[in-house]
């Protein structure tokens, strides 16, 4: 939330916050973090939305947890109807669930996109969503297909976007879907430096508000990547980075700024 916000309001949207939880840190690189679930909460702020009311023109889902999980999948088709649901569904990655998530998790996750209009899961999260094995290292490109396309069949009229795949060539990539045409494309860019926390929400935000601004998907998703590309090479020129903090996206905002406009 963090980094959405910031981003979100640069582009000049004025989010509503639901807050799912509260932790002291992300979940990697700091050690064990505290977690504030804030379920109990969120069923009382969805009820004064419902007294104001309130309409969205998009309806943004990123770390949840498992109660706030189940808050939502209770009360989502109300708080998104008539609005474009995003979902990123943050499970895991490198193979692997993310500490505090099991197979129930994934199991209410597989529900809640359902829901979705546009979902967002790296391979992992992928893999989680069509109840294969996880897998680690880099992924062909014929393998790449086969998850979108699966994931396509299992769940229909989405867009789909797998994303932060590891190519056999070094470089990071993109696999799209769109629910119109079904055209399946592909974007890949030169990997830089190592992993960096939170580049999943920049990603998510920006692809957001290209698509408010009326971008199309594919156009959306290149100017996201290219914009988390320009801000690793802009940290790492001026030394301003620690992958465990993420990325200071600053100085490339009015780059994607003078884009949009």
């Amino acid at each position: 939330m963090a980094i959405a916000l910031p981003i979100l309001g640069a582009l000049g949207f004025n989010p509503t916050v639901l807050p799912t939880a509260i932790l002291s840190t992300h979940t990697g690189g700091f050690g064990k973090n505290t977690y504030l679930d804030l379920s109990s909460e969120m069923e009382k702020i969805i009820a004064h939305w419902e007294t104001v009311p309130l309409s969205f023109s998009a309806v943004y889902l990123g770390y949840l947890g498992k109660k706030p999980l189940d808050v939502l999948l209770s009360s989502i088709d109300e708080l998104a109807a008539d609005s474009f649901l995003l979902l990123d569904p943050v499970m895991g990655d490198h193979g692997k669930l993310y500490r505090g998530f099991d197979l129930d998790y994934v199991h209410q996750m597989q529900h809640l996109v359902q829901k979705a209009d546009l979902i967002t899961p790296n391979v992992t999260e992928a893999q989680l969503l069509l109840g294969k094995e996880c897998t680690t290292g880099a992924l062909p490109t014929t393998a790449a297909l086969n998850l979108v396309t699966e994931l396509n069949e299992k769940y229909k009229n989405k867009q789909i976007l797998l994303t932060g795949i590891p190519k056999t060539n070094g470089k990071i990539g993109i696999v799209g879907i769109d629910t119109i045409s079904q055209e399946i494309w592909q974007l890949e860019t030169a990997k830089i430096g190592s992993s960096f926390f939170g580049t999943g929400d920049i990603f998510a935000s920006v692809l957001l508000g290209a698509l408010l601004h009326g971008d199309t998907l594919k156009a959306a998703a290149r100017m996201a990547m290219q914009f988390i590309s320009n801000t690793i090479e802009k940290n790492m020129q001026f030394n301003r980075y620690d992958s465990r903090f993420g990325l200071d996206y600053s100085l490339e905002l009015p780059v994607l700024l003078k884009q949009l406009n």
